[in-house]
C-alpha cells in the first residue's frame, strides 16, 4: 500500500527475479558477447512483467500521454553464458538530521563460479553512495560504487577479472543523509525510501544462484559490524565515500 492509500499488489504471485531496471535518463545496457538472460520454456521465466513509475503525473491529469517501454533483442540461439541478476537490500528507517549506513551481507551457498559484470545502485533522493563488495575470508572486493543521484543504469564492474565462488560473501551499504524534521523508512510509499544494490552476473552453462534476493532488516536492526566473525574487521574506510571525493 503506497501512501496514496489506493489499493496496491505485487506485480507477480511468486516469487519475482529483476532483469533489467532503469532511470534518470539512463543510456542503453548491451550484454556481453555470449550472455543471455534465458526465458520461457524450461526456465525459472516464464512472464516478462513491465512496470513503470512516475516521478511526477502533471502532464497526465492534464490530458497528456506517455509511450515509455524497453526494446528487448531476443534470439532462439542458446548463449554460451547464462544471465542472473542478484539484488541486494535493506529494510529500516534513518533518524531525523543523521546519516545512516543501510547495510546487508549474505553468504553465497551455490558451489558455481559467478562473474559479475554490471552494477546499478538505487535510492530516493536521501541516498548519496551505494556500493557493492565481494568478502573472501575476510578480505574486501570493491564490485562497484556509485552516487544514486546519478542516471541508474547498469555500469561496468571495477574489475571484470572478479569471480564470486562458494563460501564467499556479498555486501552492500547505502549511506543516507535526512536531513529532514522527521524519520524516513524503507517502503514503496512515495514519501518513503529505497536501498538496493543490483549485481548482474554471468555464469557458463545454467545454473543461476539459488538466491535471487539479499536482504536484511537494516537500521537500527543490522549493521555489518554484527558479523565480525564473517565478515572479518577489514570493513573499506571509502564505502560512503565517492572516489571524486577522495
Amino acid at each position: 500500500m503506497g501512501s496514496t492509500g489506493e489499493n496496491a499488489a505485487p506485480p507477480c504471485a511468486n516469487e519475482p527475479q529483476i532483469i533489467y531496471a532503469w532511470a534518470m535518463d539512463a543510456p542503453k545496457l548491451d550484454l556481453p558477447d555470449g550472455v543471455g538472460f534465458k526465458v520461457g520454456g524450461d526456465s525459472d521465466i516464464q512472464y516478462l512483467v513491465l512496470q513503470v513509475h512516475y516521478a511526477k503525473v502533471d502532464k497526465f491529469l492534464e490530458g497528456g500521454m506517455d509511450d515509455s517501454g524497453l526494446i528487448l533483442k531476443a534470439s532462439s540461439t542458446t548463449m554460451p553464458k547464462q544471465a542472473g541478476v542478484l539484488l541486494m537490500g535493506t529494510a529500516g528507517t534513518i533518524r531525523p538530521h543523521s546519516e545512516e549506513h543501510m547495510e546487508t551481507a549474505c553468504p553465497i551457498e551455490d558451489n558455481i563460479d559467478i562473474h559479475p559484470f554490471a552494477f546499478r545502485t538505487h535510492t530516493h533522493k536521501h541516498g548519496t553512495v551505494v556500493s557493492g563488495y565481494r568478502v573472501n575470508n575476510g578480505k574486501w572486493d570493491l564490485i562497484g560504487k556509485r552516487s544514486p543521484q546519478k542516471p541508474q543504469m547498469f555500469y561496468h564492474v571495477a574489475n571484470p577479472d572478479m569471480v564470486i565462488k562458494k563460501g564467499d560473501f556479498v555486501a552492500a551499504r547505502c549511506t543516507m543523509v535526512n536531513n529532514d524534521d522527521t524519520q524516513v523508512k524503507i517502503g514503496s510509499g512515495m514519501d518513503d525510501e529505497m536501498c538496493n544494490f543490483y549485481m548482474m552476473y554471468w555464469v557458463d552453462g545454467n545454473r543461476l544462484l539459488s538466491r535471487k534476493n539479499c536482504f536484511t532488516m537494516g537500521p537500527p536492526y543490522f549493521y555489518w559490524k554484527q558479523w565480525q566473525q564473517e565478515l572479518g574487521d577489514s570493513i573499506p574506510e571509502d564505502a560512503s565515500q565517492l572516489d571524486e571525493e577522495k
